[in-house]
């Protein structure tokens, strides 16, 4: 009896050391860190299976995984370089994307009905001066994600470090854990297969989705003699919005038919139904890739977004959809969902 008490304990302190940490996470802007090292640990465990079957000295194989986690880490490392990049240079910068979608909606005013007029401001000039106005009330926080910025990429580069670290010591080194270590371990695997099974499927998703987008602006349009401006902008956001689940696809949608109405209102609506058509594809996606894996639907996700960015803001929106499939593993697992 004193066993078993003394194990619900241990599991009890794991959970509550695992809320704590989860917590401090978020409120200390740690999330980069976390996910950066989740990645770079789920690759290295997708990949070293391999290497174990055709290498079986010790030694190395030790060696073989150092490697590897050295190799993905500098991916990834370019990868976030080359994302930076993107989005600095003039294709990608959003300040002269936003000047621009402003300019699209002043010379499209004449093909909106009337109805919708009323709630887009008269000329690009007041479109400009309403942003500005908005910038101004939040410069405040515009001045501190701009001080985070350079954090948060040590925070990358620091969790994909701890990461390959980690995964390198869950590859070569056979598991001897003490009850609360054990009960910590059975927290972080679930949460890796939370992380996993959400951020695979929705970069899967969010590519399949930017190749759709980017047939339909290069290939379909074009073959019909129409040519949108900032179909390179238009096909990155795509992806990178699309890797939030549901609100992403809400910003990309916004942006493809603003630019849409620079052409005519009919390519407007020919691009919100090919939107449609697409996003209802995706839904059977969704189904199959994420929900198969942790038995939840769009409201689901979106109810759990909503309450974790009112608590968290902005990194309660991205942590949302792993959180909840954790928590719901976590549930899961002991039949209570």
């Amino acid at each position: 009896m004193a066993e078993n008490n003394k194990l619900h304990l241990t599991i009890i302190a794991s959970y509550l050391l695992a809320a704590g940490a989860l917590f401090i996470v978020l409120h200390k802007g740690l999330l980069a860190a976390l996910f950066s090292g989740l990645l770079v640990y789920s690759l290295v465990h997708v990949m070293s299976p391999p290497l174990s079957r055709n290498i079986s000295d010790h030694r190395a194989r030790m060696i073989a995984v150092i490697l590897l986690g050295s190799g993905i880490v500098l991916v990834l490392s370019l990868a976030i370089w080359g994302g930076v990049s993107f989005f600095q240079s003039d294709a990608g910068n959003l300040g002269v994307l936003m000047k621009k979608l402003a300019d699209i909606l002043e010379t499209s005013r004449d093909q909106m009905p009337a109805w919708l007029k009323q709630y887009i401001p008269a000329s690009a000039e007041a479109i400009r001066e309403m942003m500005t106005a908005w910038l101004r009330d939040h410069a405040s926080e515009a001045q501190f994600i701009g001080q985070q910025a350079g954090r948060t990429v040590a925070h990358l580069l620091v969790g994909m470090a701890i990461g390959a670290m980690a995964a390198l010591y869950d590859t070569t080194t056979p598991p001897n854990y003490k009850p609360l270590a054990s009960a910590l371990h059975a927290r972080v695997v679930n949460l890796h297969s939370a992380f996993r099974q959400i951020v695979f499927a929705q970069v899967r998703i969010a590519g399949i989705n930017a190749i759709f987008t980017a047939v339909y602006l290069v290939i379909v349009l074009p073959l019909a003699g129409i040519h949108l401006p900032l179909t390179k902008s238009m096909i990155a956001i795509t992806f990178f919005a699309g890797l939030l689940p549901v609100v992403g696809n809400l910003i990309s949608n916004t942006v493809i038919v603003i630019v849409s109405l620079s052409h005519s209102l009919s390519i407007a609506v020919a691009s919100l139904v090919f939107l449609v058509v697409i996003h209802k594809l995706e839904y059977f996606l969704n189904a199959r890739i994420i929900g198969a894996h942790i038995n939840a639907k769009a409201w689901e996700l979106l109810a759990a977004m909503l309450t974790m960015e009112a608590i968290f803001g902005l990194p309660g929106v991205v942590a949302a959809p792993v959180f909840y499939a954790y928590v719901k593993k976590e549930l899961a697992d002991y039949d209570l969902v």
